[in-house]
C-alpha cells in the first residue's frame, strides 16, 4: 500500500509498481485475509483528505469483500482517494455504480480465490496423508522434554517460563499439556 500526495504522480512498491517518488510507503508482511494489520493500521492513521492511496491490487489490500468495501467507503468518505493498478480503478467517493459493481464484483473474485485456494490446500494434504507422504509439522519437544516440561509445571513454576525456557509458545504448551491429559 502506498500513499502519494495529490499533485504527486507516480508510485513504487516491491518492483509491483512504476518507480516514482512516494510521501510514504506500508507494506504489510501479514495476509490481506483480515483488517487486522500493522501496516494498514499505519496507513489509516497517515493518510489525509486529498491523499491517494495506492494499492498493487485489490486482494493486497483485502481478500473479504465486506473488508474491501468498508476500507475503500473509509478512506474516501474521509476525501481520500484509492487507487487500485491492477484492475484499473480509482475510486473517489463520488463513483459511479459502475464502479461500485466493480469494485464488488472484483472483491468477491478475490474472495473466491482465496477460497479456491484453501480448499486445494486441504486436498493436497488429505492425498498426502493418504500415501503417507504428509505428517503434519515436526514435534517441537520430543518426549523426555515433555516429561521434564510437566514435571516443572507440576511442581509450580510459571508456564510462561517454562514455555520460554524451552523455546515454544504458550499456546503450544498448553497443547502439549491437553495432550497429556488425553
Amino acid at each position: 500500500m502506498i500513499t502519494k500526495n495529490s499533485d504527486e504522480g507516480n508510485w513504487k512498491e516491491g518492483g509491483q509498481l512504476d518507480q516514482v517518488p512516494l510521501d510514504k510507503v506500508f507494506t504489510d508482511k501479514a495476509s490481506g485475509k483480515d483488517t487486522k494489520r500493522p501496516e494498514l493500521d499505519a496507513l489509516l492513521s497517515f493518510v489525509r483528505e486529498g491523499d491517494t492511496v495506492v494499492v498493487h491490487s485489490m486482494d493486497r489490500l483485502a481478500r473479504n469483500l465486506d473488508d474491501l468495501r468498508s476500507l475503500v467507503q473509509k478512506l474516501t468518505k474521509r476525501g481520500i482517494r484509492i487507487a487500485f493498478i491492477k484492475e484499473h480503478l480509482m475510486f473517489t467517493g463520488e463513483d459511479s455504480p459502475m464502479a461500485n459493481l466493480m469494485l464488488s464484483v472484483m472483491g468477491a473474485f478475490a474472495e473466491f480465490e482465496q477460497a479456491l485456494i484453501r480448499e486445494r490446500q486441504r486436498e493436497g494434504i488429505e492425498l498426502a496423508k493418504q500415501r503417507g507422504a504428509y505428517r503434519g509439522r515436526k514435534k517441537s519437544l520430543n518426549s523426555e522434554q515433555i516429561d521434564e516440561m510437566k514435571l516443572r509445571i507440576a511442581e509450580g513454576q510459571q508456564k510462561t517460563q517454562v514455555a520460554r525456557d524451552f523455546g515454544i509458545s504458550r499456546e503450544t504448551l498448553y497443547q502439549y499439556l491437553r495432550l497429556a491429559e488425553s
